[in-house]
């Protein structure tokens, strides 16, 4: 991952990522944005799996993984489960997950897997330790909610949330309390896991949704949390030396579903999905200079 020769990778859904040092770009949006924008089918899914491996570099030849909007953060599973073949991850020697993200993504889906309910896929994993998913201030968690959430990879012990100003006290009725961490500020959050991470040196894979930074940092098209750069630079700071493949997403664009049904659920999460603001240019300029940013952090991995 430290090595500057190695190359990350676009895959480029949505025209949203902009232009990063040394990149390699497969153009994928003709063939793959409205099949697997915002949820798929597993079939489809597992058309994609073979498309990644016709397509990209081998996993120890390439560096961060970008994709573009939130929109398609279930991609992240295919890529770890990339991750775990390359490095012959096992129940013996497993890989831990964590996860920037405002919100948990760990939510009931029930037409195959989509951005917010891919967490359970992954944590359920044999080769995966555990996924800790970090940053949350969305109510996806708050008692309102509570039964959106899967809770199998919760009571099985291989989920915990880190949130911040969420009431999460419906968890001590189901006896999984221990698998939320709440903390009165992000800078209390980010320094307990810090010194988390810092103790545990298990190999990790890194996958940030940029929602989970403040608007101030850098704008997206979900409901957005509170993080700041130091944040980030704290927990990445964290992992050097630790991170065995990541990805990055949470860029901003806009789409106009084909399917009536995807209208409708994306409508439902709160998406205006085929409105173009009159901000975006600024908005993905931003996104941009964000992305080399946060490639550079990663690139520090040694």
């Amino acid at each position: 991952m430290s090595d500057p020769q190695i190359p990350p990778v676009v895959l480029d859904l949505d025209g949203s990522v902009g232009p990063l040092p040394g990149e390699v770009r497969l153009p994928l949006a003709q063939a793959w944005q409205e099949r697997l924008r915002f949820g798929c089918g597993l079939r489809a899914l597992a058309e994609f799996r073979a498309a990644l491996e016709a397509g990209m570099p081998p996993v120890r030849a390439h560096g961060t993984v970008f994709f573009g909007s939130g929109d398609f953060h279930h991609l992240s599973w295919p890529l770890i489960e990339r991750c775990i073949a390359a490095h012959g991850f096992s129940r013996e020697r497993p890989l831990r997950i964590v996860v920037l993200d405002n919100h948990p993504d760990n939510m009931r889906f029930p037409f195959g897997v989509h951005c917010g309910s891919w967490v359970r896929r992954v944590a359920m994993l044999p080769p995966v330790a555990h996924v800790h998913v970090v940053g949350i201030t969305s109510n996806d968690i708050g008692g309102g909610h509570a039964w959106e959430n899967y809770l199998g990879p919760l009571r099985a012990g291989r989920l915990t949330y880190w949130s911040c100003g969420v009431d999460t006290g419906w968890a001590r009725w189901l006896g999984i309390a221990d698998r939320f961490r709440s903390f009165p500020d992000l800078d209390a959050l980010t320094g307990e896991l810090a010194r988390f991470l810092a103790r545990d040196t298990a190999p990790t894979y890194l996958s940030i949704d940029k929602d989970v930074f403040s608007p101030r940092v850098v704008r997206t098209n979900w409901d957005q949390g509170d993080l700041e750069t130091r944040h980030a630079a704290a927990v990445i700071g964290s992992l050097r030396g630790h991170i065995v493949g990541s990805d990055v997403t949470g860029d901003v664009s806009t789409h106009r579903y084909a399917t009536a049904w995807k209208r409708w659920l994306s409508a439902g999460d709160g998406q205006q999905t085929g409105e173009e603001p009159a901000e975006l240019p600024a908005w993905q300029a931003a996104q941009a200079a964000f992305n080399v940013w946060l490639l550079g952090l990663l690139d520090a991995d040694d």
